[in-house]
């Protein structure tokens, strides 16, 4: 098992010139159903980088997202996320190709009928995992990781919105990810909590995952700076610090 006691840093990790990325994107159309959302998107990601993705309400953010975990379908242009082609995937390997990503979601999706081992328990089972004893000790090493091995036993509503944004991370790292898709996720939290989801996840990045995180937050770009996309226009950019000012 992976051994995620490591050393941090502050701020989110270059990625190496030698990697290659772990999605990518060329020439690509985002569409919901029939309508264009985004076109013309040349997008990258390397193991061990950080990007943000910003734009305003409706610009294609989490359809974006969504079309890297295969909720929505890549209708022209190439793409390739952890080694599937996005272009030929079918519905049926669609399951393993999120067993590769971490998915963060603003809104938790947690199931609220049961505890926290539990909910991670039926992710392990719903992707392949049957040792009984490996599942307990792949559940202990996530939960320590985001600071909750003693609160396993508790139900979703028993915590405050940062420790469920905490398990929902810990469930992300369950598979061992190559690449966390995290949609707005501290889009419910307040100010402090937020820095501290923000810590976790660039502790997580500095561990070689790669991240792509959708925000509306500007302050957190500040603090912890990245790399940043902005879907605007139909199409996907690379701005800097300075214009979103």
């Amino acid at each position: 098992m992976e051994n995620i006691a490591e050393q941090t840093t502050n701020q989110p990790s270059p990625p190496s010139e030698t990697n290659q990325p772990v999605a990518v994107l060329q020439d690509a159309s985002v569409f919901i159903q029939d309508i264009l959302v985004l076109s013309g998107v040349d997008f990258s990601l390397h193991r061990g980088e950080f990007k943000y993705l910003i734009g305003r309400t409706g610009s294609g953010k989490s359809s974006l997202i969504k079309t890297l975990y295969g909720e929505l379908p890549l209708k022209a242009g190439t793409g390739e996320v952890a080694g599937f082609d996005l272009r030929r995937v079918r519905t049926r390997q669609i399951p393993y190709l999120r067993r590769k990503l971490g998915i963060v979601f603003q809104d938790f999706h947690l199931l609220m009928d049961r505890d926290i081992r539990a909910n991670l328990k039926f992710v392990l089972r719903a992707t392949g995992w049957r040792n009984k004893r490996e599942m307990e000790e792949r559940m202990d090493l996530v939960l320590e990781r985001v600071g909750l091995k003693t609160k396993g036993f508790k139900r979703p509503h028993q915590l405050s919105g940062g420790e469920q944004q905490r398990v929902v991370i810990a469930r992300a790292l369950l598979n061992d990810p190559d690449i966390i898709l995290a949609d707005e996720p501290t889009g419910n939290l307040d100010p402090e909590t937020s820095d501290e989801i923000m810590g976790l996840l660039t502790e997580i990045n500095q561990r070689g995952r790669a991240i792509l995180m959708a925000t509306h937050n500007y302050s957190l770009i500040r603090k912890f700076p990245a790399p940043i996309l902005k879907c605007e226009n139909s199409g996907v950019a690379t701005v800097t610090p300075e214009e979103l000012m």
